[in-house]
């Protein structure tokens, strides 16, 4: 099949169904370069406040090249993957220093910045210049492998290569608007996981998977490692309005990130008691927060977690304000639960 047949069916169903999103509103460089990075790994609505909230606070490069950092993770407090947002400012920096605080429309020249990777360079030039280059993600590796019905492997470079070239050869005139559309018809119609809602595609008629039955079978990628399992003990402890926090280092899972303390095993409330008593804690009482789990990429926490009022701060801990800590300090997401349930206790208390 000529993959060029799609374009018409493909433009004409994005410009009625496309979704309302405010970076499609003002598709300016650095409102599309902010939502593509927030997109990686986080799904369209979680994003939309965290992206608002971003462009309140920093709303030009030159902004974020100058943002503190601190103030930086917590914009980004939620979302994860922080070294999207670090590198987002050495990019803004460099862009800062080298193109007058303008992001350049050149894919080669937005792919050799920080944290701009193929698929993002396409996207921002295309999208925001309307350059004739390709934008593809996994929902395009998708969408493409079923219209062709191919069992290529889309986790090898060399395939989603080769379908950004065959993409490259069709791009229309309207460049921005199809490879969105493109986009789009994977996030909303041909979904992931056997759910493709193929009888509302506008290119079914062209799509050979659909036709030969074997949509559900498409695309075929790498099987995911397996994630290690660690187990974590999180010590939540209080001395009157204060909580004791830290930061992690310069390097590795999370880094320059506060944290709540935690130890490297899974330890019982007569354990975890008996060992900070032997470490110079002073515990006036201590009741579980519950279990809790954190998926990483390749990692997986496993947590149990204690709520422990102390008489007095101790250890190599900062002991902060609690509303210091909810106002200033960027919490990794994998604790999230535990944040919940110091903002109950000091709710209540």
């Amino acid at each position: 099949m000529e993959l060029v047949r799609i374009t018409t069916p493909l433009l004409e169903w994005y410009d009625k169904n496309a979704r309302v999103l405010a970076w499609r509103d003002d598709p300016s460089p650095y409102r599309v370069w902010l939502s593509e990075i927030m997109l990686q790994q986080t799904r369209v609505e979680a994003a939309k406040p965290y992206y608002d909230r971003f462009l309140e606070t920093l709303p030009t490069i030159q902004a974020l090249a100058e943002a503190d950092e601190d103030v930086l993770l917590k914009l980004w407090e939620g979302l994860g993957y922080y070294n999207r947002v670090r590198n987002m400012q050495k990019a803004a920096k460099i862009v800062m220093e080298e193109y007058g605080g303008i992001l350049p429309k050149e894919y080669d020249k937005l792919l050799a910045l920080p944290g701009i990777g193929v698929y993002s360079a396409g996207a921002i030039s295309s999208i925001a210049y309307n350059e004739p280059v390709p934008a593809v993600d996994g929902n395009v590796l998708r969408v493409i492998s079923r219209i062709k019905a191919s069992y290529d492997n889309i986790s090898s470079p060399a395939v989603m290569k080769a379908m950004g070239k065959e993409i490259q050869e069709i791009l229309p005139k309207r460049v921005g608007a199809f490879n969105q559309a493109l986009m789009e018809l994977g996030a909303m119609i041909c979904l992931p996981n056997g759910q493709p809602k193929c009888e509302q595609c506008p290119v079914n008629k062209i799509c050979q998977a659909y036709e030969k039955g074997i949509q559900n079978e498409l695309p075929v990628k790498e099987k995911k490692q397996q994630r290690k399992k660690e187990n974590k003990t999180v010590l939540l402890m209080m001395c009157k309005e204060k909580v004791a926090v830290r930061k992690r280092g310069e390097k590795g899972l999370l880094a320059k990130m506060w944290e709540y303390p935690w130890l490297e095993e899974k330890l019982s409330m007569t354990q975890c008691r008996k060992l900070l008593c032997e470490q110079g804690a002073c515990i006036e009482n201590m009741k579980s927060a519950g279990a809790a789990k954190h998926i990483f990429t390749h990692i997986e926490w496993n947590m149990t977690g204690y709520l422990i009022q102390v008489e007095k701060s101790w250890g190599d801990f900062v002991w902060m304000d609690w509303e210091q800590v909810v106002e200033q300090c960027a919490i990794p997401s994998a604790f999230s639960s535990y944040h919940e349930a110091l903002k109950e206790y000091f709710k209540t208390s």
